[in-house]
């Protein structure tokens, strides 16, 4: 029990164990939708904007995540994590999703603790725009709050085409408070993607999504995220990424290498074994629990390729795009 991340109590009355945490709230969920090969269920929940606590320099003090586990599935995925504290498999994280109960009602209440100069991101963790935001529509009720707002830097990261739904609520969003929009493309070959990303999209819809809602006004770029080593970081896969964002007139582009949690490289290493073996030494060789990063010399060479392509199709990637479209805190 060593590995569990949250506490488990021995119950002396029964000779089970006794969950508690949010392991706990995850049983007490009440079934409450269906789909193929998934479960869903509700989930109690005392707080929807989460604190963001990390050694890295984002560009959000807070998170939003209207569910826990994703119907995406994708291979490479790192928030696998969050379903080891209710005591799941990792593989459980496309096959059972929570769905959190009086999500708007809790950000009406929280709201006010932002500050000003404090961005909010929307799908750090779940998609929040993945299958069953069709029939619960939570981030929709979540954008509907903020719609109400004013003076928020709100960025939101998904991908999927769904978003398109809820162009008109973005747009009064957009009139009030500064919007970003990303929407995730790892590759433009579509049975590349359907290997990596099994229950999303496909990479030309996405695309397609940034092209109407940049004719919608709204600020949309593309996310080359994560970048596979020996997979999606040949020359001939991010060109052909940054042309497509290129084509769609999307703001800007960025790209970032794989990061792997222990909960990732649990599903990722067979799939590996499966898919790509030629490549699977070199990701055992390199990716473990402890060292769950690229090397810096693949990243400053990542870096470097990808501001060449950027350079050469004329287009600003994220950090540019910030400098010189920084939010306005009205």
């Amino acid at each position: 029990m060593a590995n569990m991340a949250g506490p488990v109590l021995w119950d002396e009355q029964q000779p089970k164990l006794r969950l508690v945490g949010i392991a706990r709230l995850a049983e007490m969920g009440e079934a409450c939708d269906s789909g193929h090969n998934v479960e869903f269920a509700t989930i109690p929940c005392r707080s929807l904007l989460n604190r963001v606590v990390s050694k890295m320099a984002l560009p959000f003090a807070w998170s939003i995540n209207p569910y826990r586990g994703c119907e995406f599935a994708c291979k490479y995925c790192y928030a696998r994590y969050a379903h080891k504290y209710m005591e799941k498999d990792p593989a459980d994280f496309e096959r059972k999703i929570y769905v959190k109960e009086h999500a708007a009602w809790l950000l009406q209440q929280e709201l006010r603790k932002v500050a000003a100069d404090e961005g909010i991101a929307i799908g750090t963790a779940t998609d929040p725009y993945q299958p069953v935001e069709r029939r619960q529509k939570l981030t929709r009720g979540v954008l509907e709050v903020l719609a109400r707002s004013n003076g928020h830097k709100i960025g939101i990261v998904t991908k999927s085409n769904l978003i398109l739904r809820d162009v008109e609520l973005l747009q009064r969003i957009a009139e009030r408070n500064t919007l970003r929009l990303h929407l995730t493309v790892t590759t433009t070959d579509t049975p590349l993607a359907r290997k990596l990303e099994p229950r999303a999209p496909r990479p030309d819809l996405r695309l397609e999504a940034v092209r109407r809602l940049r004719a919608a006004g709204l600020d949309t770029g593309v996310l080359c995220c994560p970048v596979l080593p020996r997979i999606t970081d040949s020359h001939e896969n991010l060109d052909a990424v940054v042309l497509a964002a290129k084509q769609v007139d999307a703001c800007f582009i960025s790209a970032n290498p794989v990061y792997f949690s222990e909960s990732s490289l649990a599903v990722f290493m067979p799939f590996m074994r499966e898919q790509f073996p030629q490549h699977l030494p070199y990701y055992e060789a390199r990716f473990s629990a402890e060292h769950p990063y690229v090397t810096k010399l693949y990243a400053d060479q990542l870096r470097a390729k990808f501001l060449a392509l950027c350079r050469k199709h004329g287009m600003l990637r994220r950090d540019e795009y910030e400098e010189w479209h920084p939010p306005v805190v009205q």
